[in-house]
């Protein structure tokens, strides 16, 4: 009995062969859907990367000065933007900066997109909700290299499957905290709507998003900076920017490239985190 049980126990179930399996179904179903989604991705990034390529740096640094105070108001946050925009385009990584921008700017609009409606599903259907939480979990504690085997067979190599391993993984904080921002709408403002005759739609939009904003942009912030933390590990697949940069410093051995671009990667997550977050994310820079 016992022995029966152990083989039982022992018999490997065919998961990772399940999942093979089911990937090459979709590469070889839906190829032509696939590549078209990846040229419309890749001409996102790629109109992305002139608009703010065409622009002359020093006018960029003092556009996002201006973002940074019409934004924050604050003189800190705008002498940082400043500052650290100038060190980047100082140490020679501008042009790798704006290939990382362009990527991550294109990650967090799909995350958004997508993000938002999911957890406005969520928190007003309870069995949307339970399904979701698994898969949030998975999404947030599954290695990042593993999204990586997927997007690069589904989209070959590029910026494009970066894209999309980012967008598996930086997805999830949008979508909790958009659920849970709903979710703790008072409950009087709920039924004040509904005695003035609201309709949901009207509920959602004028009283349950607004009540909702601050938590919905600190995932905003935490979704920016989830994507930063992949534009390295996209590098591996061909993406481009300042992660390649550290990729390159890491083949030939060069400690110097590698602490300027790296240090270019967390000088651009601190201005995007200072300028993004909302005072309810974290106060004052």
């Amino acid at each position: 009995m016992m022995s029966s049980l152990l083989d039982v126990l022992t018999t490997k179930i065919p998961l990772g062969e399940g999942v093979a399996w089911m990937v090459d179904f979709f590469t070889t179903r839906f190829s032509s859907e696939f590549r078209a989604l990846s040229q419309g991705v890749e001409s996102a990034i790629g109109a992305l990367e002139w608009c703010l390529g065409a622009v002359h740096p020093l006018v960029l640094i003092a556009l996002f000065a201006v973002l940074a105070w019409v934004v924050r108001r604050s003189k800190a946050v705008v002498v940082f933007c400043l500052a650290g925009f100038a060190l980047i385009l100082n140490l020679g990584l501008w042009e790798a900066m704006i290939q990382t921008l362009a990527l991550i700017a294109t990650a967090t609009v799909l995350c958004l997109a997508l993000g938002i409606p999911w957890g406005i599903v969520t928190a007003h259907n309870r069995t949307a909700h339970l399904i979701t939480r698994p898969i949030l979990d998975l999404m947030q504690t599954i290695p990042a290299f593993v999204y990586l085997i997927p997007a690069l067979m589904f989209f070959g190599l590029g910026a494009v499957p970066g894209v999309f391993a980012t967008v598996v993984f930086a997805m999830p904080p949008v979508i909790r905290l958009t659920c849970l921002g709903i979710q703790q709408v008072p409950t009087e403002r709920i039924e004040a709507g509904k005695a003035f005759g609201a309709s949901p739609w009207q509920l959602l939009v004028k009283i349950e998003f607004p009540s909702a904003m601050p938590s919905i942009l600190m995932g905003i912030n935490q979704t920016i900076m989830l994507a930063l933390s992949m534009v390295v590990i996209a590098a591996l697949i061909g993406a481009e920017g300042l992660g390649g940069a550290v990729m390159r410093s890491l083949a030939i051995v060069d400690v110097g490239m590698g602490f300027e671009s790296g240090l270019g990667i967390v000088v651009l997550a601190m201005l995007l985190d200072r300028i993004v977050r909302s005072e309810g994310t974290g106060g004052r820079a």
